[in-house]
C-alpha cells in the first residue's frame, strides 16, 4: 500500500518460503514494502514472491542457503540492486535438530544448526549493514524463540543458537546505533507451522501436546508473529533497539 506502515521501505526476509517468514514477507508487502524473499527452497520463495506480485506488490525471489557466505553476499547485493536500496532485514531462516542430548547429538546436526540459525544471521547482517547505512539507517529483526529464555529437553542446539541471537542483536544494536540502525529480536512461542507439524507428526498433535504448555492454552499463529515483526521494523517501534519482543502466549512465565 502506498500509505502503509512500510511505504517506501525495501525489506529482505530469509526463510520467506514458509511459516513465520512467509507470513512476515506477505504482511510487509501489504504494508507497502518491496520484499526480497530468500529461501533455500527456490520454489517456495517463488510462490511467495508471485503471490505478493499478484496482489499488486513488488517482490523478488532468491534461492539462498544462509549458511553459505558467498551466496548470502550475492543475494543481498542483488536485492539492493533490484530495488535500489535496502532498509529492512528479517533473519528468520532456521533448522531444528533431531531430539537428542549433547552427548547423543550428531556433530553434523549441531554444526548445521549453528550454520543456519546463528551464522546465517551473521552472514545476512554482515552484508546487509553497509546497504542499511547507505540508506541512512534501517531496522534488523532476528527471529529468536522463547527457547532463548527457557530450555527444552532434547533441544540443546536450538536453545543455544536462539539464545545467541538475542546477544548478537544486542551487540549489533550497540555497534550501529550511531548509523541509525535499530536491531531487535522477535521471540515466538510454539507456532502452528509446517515445520512444527513435521516435528510432532501433524499440527493436531502439536496443538494437543504443546498448546497447553502456553498460558493461553494454544499455539501461536504465523500471522500473529508477523504482526510482531511488523511492529519491530515500523516507526511504531522507533525508540526500541537491543531488545527482545516475546510473543509466547505466556510459555516463559510458567
Amino acid at each position: 500500500m502506498a500509505d502503509g506502515r512500510l511505504a517506501g521501505k525495501v525489506a529482505l526476509v530469509t526463510g520467506a518460503g514458509a511459516g513465520i517468514g512467509r507470513a512476515s514477507a506477505m504482511l510487509f508487502a501489504r504494508e507497502g514494502a518491496a520484499v526480497a524473499c530468500l529461501d533455500v527452497d527456490a520454489g517456495a520463495a517463488g510462490e511467495v514472491s508471485g503471490e505478493i506480485a499478484g496482489a499488486g506488490g513488488r517482490a523478488l525471489a532468491l534461492a539462498c542457503d544462509v549458511g553459505d557466505a558467498a551466496a548470502v553476499a550475492a543475494a543481498v547485493d542483488q536485492a539492493a540492486a533490484r530495488f535500489e536500496r535496502l532498509t529492512t532485514v528479517m533473519c528468520n531462516a532456521a533448522v531444528f535438530t533431531p531430539s537428542a542430548t549433547v552427548e547423543t547429538l550428531e556433530l553434523e546436526h549441531w554444526q548445521r544448526a549453528l550454520d543456519v540459525n546463528l551464522t546465517g544471521a551473521f552472514h545476512v547482517c554482515k552484508y546487509a549493514l553497509p546497504h542499511l547505512r547507505q540508506a541512512g539507517g534501517g531496522t534488523i529483526v532476528l527471529t529468536a524463540s522463547q527457547m532463548a529464555r527457557v530450555a527444552s529437553a532434547g533441544a540443546a542446539a536450538y536453545c543455544a543458537t536462539k539464545g545467541a541471537l538475542v546477544q548478537l542483536a544486542k551487540a549489533m544494536a550497540i555497534d550501529h546505533a550511531g548509523d541509525g540502525i535499530r536491531v531487535n529480536t522477535l521471540s515466538p512461542g510454539g507456532t502452528a507451522t509446517d515445520r512444527l507439524a513435521q516435528r510432532f507428526g501433524d499440527l493436531e498433535t502439536a496443538e494437543r501436546e504443546w498448546g497447553p504448555r502456553h498460558l493461553l492454552g494454544r499455539l501461536g499463529r504465523a500471522e500473529e508473529m508477523a504482526r510482531g515483526a511488523l511492529f519491530l521494523v515500523s516507526d511504531d517501534c522507533s525508540f526500541m533497539t537491543g531488545a527482545d519482543l516475546l510473543l509466547d502466549g505466556g510459555y516463559a512465565a510458567v
